[in-house]
């Protein structure tokens, strides 16, 4: 909190700066806040969560998703950066709907304002809820009173100093998320007996543990293993459709710095990521009671039963870092969203776009108290239907496609619709929901793109449902 109400000392007090820091933020702190920012509560909770119940074979969740990544930076983070400062945008919304010269999709962008309002809102609850389990485990408090701290710290120092104090945060965040999952990690070690008894004990849970292949697919065999494999993949790539991701690369002081930008982005989140699993399989061998607790609370009870108090301490520290730095991202996308892209704030008034912090703060800390999905299947969820709404359109953009604001709005539409029923129905334990999605949004782009150069009926009913849009 000290370091983000500090930043306030730098802020221009306008909303270029409190919504982008002024464009001006150097390439390391932009990288280790892209990171905080991604390694949330997911990485804490979910994904050790996962590994518990799973074994050896999640590392092919963070695999997909640091190498479908890593592809998707490659020709898209620097063009982004360009836009940004090309248009006069301060919104991801504004990028997407203004990215073509001559442009100014008003229909899209509102449509991507509520679309990013709605999830990242969501997302930021999952982190405000992953918060609240370690305070419970630890603490025995009310699962209400972490989300509540959460919320409170995270309002205070945003409206203090805006995205700069989320960057500076997330840089502080970074270290200490690493440094604590790094102490967990060869303190169990320690207690196990060393790498060679750890191995020989984890071997004894069965085959599917240390198996490196998958066995948990709904498809048996190869054919699930690649589907379970290429889905990940497909998620990873879609980085480019998170708003309060992008946005750190929407700020770097140079669009000619990313390179530096992605070296150092992909080295901490390689290395945080493998230190991640390796709890994750530990935490089973610790506590094998599986089916008599919440595998989301893992890490927290592991922290309880081999730490000293001031150790969980440090683990509490990183957990609650991983979740304020990703909360405090998302709200101020939601922020932007609603102030640049669904009303937007033409008096440039700098109160309006802190009470409106304010708003989406205390929704995102209403659905973490009453909601009852895991902090898994939220990020999951509100991850996928990011990245295939806003995924392919970016992709487009950058292979320097022409797209119209109808055929734009029919593939996000359509890519939503997509995720949603691959999940509602179950068809995510097939392949993970972005994959159909982002598919569905290039088929759109594909038949929408042809039919805009025909005379046929079916032309003016897509110009007509696209006029009447709400």
């Amino acid at each position: 909190m000290g370091i983000g109400i500090l930043s306030a000392l730098k802020s221009k007090g306008n909303n270029h700066d409190y919504l982008l820091a002024g464009s001006n933020i150097k390439p390391w702190l932009a990288a280790l806040s892209a990171i905080a920012t991604s390694c949330s509560g997911y990485m804490f909770i979910g994904m050790i969560g996962y590994t518990y119940l799973y074994g050896i074979s999640s590392m092919w969740i963070m695999l997909g998703f640091i190498v479908g990544d890593f592809v998707s930076s490659g020709f898209a983070f620097r063009r982004i950066r360009e836009a940004t400062e090309e248009r006069k945008v301060m919104s991801f919304g504004g990028v997407i709907s203004r990215w073509q010269k001559g442009t100014d999709f008003t229909k899209l962008r509102k449509l991507v304002g509520v679309i990013t309002l709605i999830f990242l809102g969501t997302y930021a609850a999952a982190q405000f809820a992953a918060g609240s389990k370690a305070l419970h485990i630890l603490f025995g408090w009310d699962y209400k009173i972490g989300a509540i701290l959460g919320a409170i710290m995270v309002f205070l120092y945003c409206t203090a100093g805006g995205i700069r104090a989320s960057i500076w945060t997330d840089a502080a965040q970074s270290f200490v998320m690493i440094i604590s999952m790094t102490i967990l990690c060869f303190t169990s070690i320690y207690v196990l007996g060393g790498l060679e008894a750890t191995w020989v004990q984890m071997k004894m849970i069965g085959p599917n543990f240390v198996s490196l292949m998958p066995k948990h697919t709904a498809l048996a065999g190869p054919a699930g293993w690649i589907l379970f494999i290429a889905g990940w993949f497909i998620a990873g790539f879609g980085v480019i459709g998170q708003p309060h991701i992008m946005v750190r690369f929407m700020m770097v002081d140079d669009p000619k710095n990313m390179n530096k930008v992605r070296l150092y982005y992909y080295l901490w989140y390689s290395a945080f990521s493998a230190i991640t699993i390796m709890v994750g399989l530990l935490t089973r061998l610790l506590l094998p009671e599986v089916g008599s607790f919440d595998s989301e609370l893992a890490l927290p009870l592991l922290a309880n039963q081999l730490l000293p108090s001031i150790l969980i301490g440090v683990v509490l520290a990183g957990l609650f870092a991983a979740t304020m730095s990703t909360a405090d991202s998302q709200i101020l996308s939601c922020c932007a969203a609603i102030t640049r892209d669904l009303f937007p704030n033409k008096k440039e008034k700098i109160i309006v776009t802190k009470l409106t912090t304010l708003g989406v703060t205390a929704t995102a800390l209403t659905i973490a108290l009453f909601g009852t999905q895991s902090v898994y299947d939220l990020i999951c969820m509100s991850w996928s239907t990011l990245g295939c709404c806003f995924g392919p359109l970016i992709v487009l953009y950058c292979m320097k496609k022409r797209v119209t604001e109808r055929v734009a709005i029919f593939m996000v539409i359509f890519a939503f619709i997509t995720a949603l029923s691959f999940r509602y129905f179950g068809l995510h334990n097939h392949i993970n929901e972005i994959a159909p999605g982002v598919a569905m949004g290039f088929v759109v782009y594909s038949v929408g793109t042809m039919m805009e150069n025909t005379t046929i009926p079916l032309r003016k009913l897509l110009i007509w449902i696209t006029n009447n849009f709400k």
